[in-house]
């Protein structure tokens, strides 16, 4: 369990929430500066000695607790197709392995450590409304609410999204049926056209909130009942410490 993280360094562009540009131990390189007695000789560049004669120290960034606040997504789809369940363990996973490095992690709830934790029991759209959090959000949500997700995510800077869905949603054997929303409560009459559309746009979607989340930390696609710990190494939720 301690030999993982929780990746929120940005695939692209942006800093990370770890470093931080002041010398100190770490592993990112921050500068050379003049030797002076005391160093330590694995650290001092003989390559810059080599092209000047004089002898250099490298240093690097320092490395500071990561602050995280967890959001489970508790909106009516996330009922189906035992998503709650299997989102509940990921959260539980994911919870530990931030307070096994030391990680400040932000809010009330029923986690107890170093700092508390926040499992939030209302839609994604409730991050709209409150006031940002500090640090990277752990989003745990199916992405299934109609709401303006690109906004969402920006809004909250730093994010590790983890999207949960299950086989029946990413390839739905249907070709006739009658559907009702479980958030709306509508009823919808389904065929083969309809089920070919929605496979069009949960594509799209799926592209727009991966391609937004590695811009602002990492993203990874669970389907329900899959081992968790290979799926967020594979897609770079999680990384070796």
């Amino acid at each position: 369990m301690t030999r993982y993280r929780i990746r929120t360094r940005p695939t692209q562009p942006f800093a990370g929430e770890r470093t931080q540009a002041r010398p100190g131990r770490g592993l990112e390189f921050y500068e050379l500066r003049g030797y002076v007695p005391g160093d330590e000789p694995r650290f001092v560049d003989w390559k810059a000695y080599a092209r000047t004669g004089r002898l250099y120290t490298r240093t690097f960034q320092t490395e500071s607790p990561a602050r995280f606040t967890f959001f489970l997504d508790g909106s009516a789809s996330m009922g189906l197709h035992g998503k709650a369940l299997y989102a509940e363990r990921l959260l539980h996973l994911l919870a530990r392995m931030a307070k096994a490095e030391g990680a400040i992690i932000w809010g009330a709830g029923r986690y107890r450590g170093r700092a508390e934790g926040v499992a939030v029991r209302s839609g994604p759209a409730a991050l709209l409304r409150a006031p940002r959090p500090q640090g990277a959000t752990v989003l745990i949500t199916d992405g299934l609410d109609e709401l303006d997700w690109g906004r969402l995510l920006k809004r909250l800077r730093r994010v590790v999204l983890v999207q949960v869905l299950a086989a029946e949603e990413l390839s739905p054997s249907l070709t006739e049926a009658q559907l009702r929303d479980v958030e709306t409560g509508d009823r919808i009459e389904v065929g083969q056209l309809e089920v070919a559309g929605y496979l069009e746009a949960l594509e799209r979607h799926l592209y727009h909130l991966k391609t937004v989340a590695r811009r602002l930390g990492s993203y990874a696609l669970l389907r329900v009942g899959e081992p968790i710990l290979p799926a967020l190494l594979r897609q770079g939720v999680l990384e070796e410490r």
